[in-house]
């Protein structure tokens, strides 16, 4: 990998619209496909990377299913990491070869690995595949490979992709790099106001503290995220954005430590007054979601001697 100085000056292309009305940005051999509004969940923006020899997609969101020949053929897709949302267009490309990291395979391959890669109750993992079909045309891939941290793949002309391992929104969520451009898909660090999701049985509120650090060590000039920010250009606005992202996680242990300041509560009455989605906010992953979220806070909080286990198994300030 070349040296920052060495890269040559990235080409960012005025934005443009495909001939379905979906507005792209050219970024050397990168080319972005921007999801309903930018990407917003449930959609996302789709990255596709054109070396003299191959073609790969990161990711398949929702819009995948409406980009035609651009992303049709691709001789690839590497999952920065695997939940629903990024496996929507995977149906479409029957032919292409489909990686994971091998953190996060098994949640590709097959749905009792997908069940488990979220590790809700079983009541709750039924309405979720029934809904995840319906809306995001999902289908496990039971060829999907596996890659590590550090795996490199070479499109040709010089044109190279790869992959960082950044967990915590999943165990094996990646960064993918774009070289000589100095393109980085960021994922699900997505730089958005609703902050870190960490609320799966695979996903890490520690390890995405560390990930938010190390994320800024990527040797990129442009950030592409998943979701809502699309491409960021400039440094400066890249960490000043990631920095109001993760000054979400503190924010949440403050407001939970508000919640305790009203007297002791059990992890389920805390669960229903809700850390990180609106009280009647109705999707059927969000108690599970705000479990393991609340969950993870309180241990978390307890660790650092600001909050108490009481003798019944409620929650007190200290």
């Amino acid at each position: 990998m070349a040296a920052p100085g060495m890269r040559r000056p990235v080409l960012l292309q005025p934005f443009k619209r495909t001939t379905m009305d979906i507005s792209s940005q050219q970024i050397g051999a990168v080319t972005v496909f921007f999801g309903d509004r930018n990407g917003k969940y449930p959609d996302g923006n789709q990255v596709v990377v054109t070396g003299a020899e191959q073609r790969v997609a990161f990711d398949t969101p929702l819009v995948a299913n409406h980009i035609g020949p651009a992303l049709d053929g691709v001789d690839a897709v590497i999952l920065g990491h695997v939940h629903e949302d990024h496996m929507a267009g995977l149906h479409r490309l029957p032919r292409a070869a489909v990686w994971a990291h091998e953190a996060d395979v098994a949640a590709a391959r097959s749905w009792a690995g997908l069940a488990r890669h979220y590790g809700y109750p079983i009541a709750t993992s039924e309405r979720l595949r029934a809904m995840i079909e319906a809306r995001f045309h999902y289908h496990p891939r039971p060829d999907a490979r596996a890659y590590a941290d550090g795996q490199r793949w070479e499109l040709g002309g010089g044109v190279t992709v790869t992959a960082f391992h950044l967990p915590g929104h999943t165990s094996g969520h990646c960064a993918l790099l774009v070289e000589p451009d100095g393109v980085a898909f960021i994922g699900d660090i997505d730089l958005t106001g609703f902050g870190p999701y960490y609320g799966d049985a695979t996903s890490s509120l520690a390890a995405f503290r560390r990930s938010l650090r190390a994320v800024q060590d990527i040797p990129a000039r442009v950030w592409v995220t998943s979701h809502h920010r699309g491409v960021v250009s400039e440094r400066a606005t890249f960490l000043a954005h990631l920095a109001a992202f993760g000054a979400r996680i503190d924010e949440r242990s403050e407001r939970l430590l508000q919640m305790l300041a009203d007297g002791p509560c059990t992890l389920e009455a805390l669960v229903q007054r809700r850390l990180t989605y609106p009280v009647g906010y109705a999707e059927v992953w969000v108690d599970d979601a705000e479990r393991r979220t609340i969950g993870q806070h309180l241990d978390e909080l307890v660790a650092q001697g600001r909050a108490r286990v009481l003798d019944d198994g409620r929650f007190a300030q200290v």
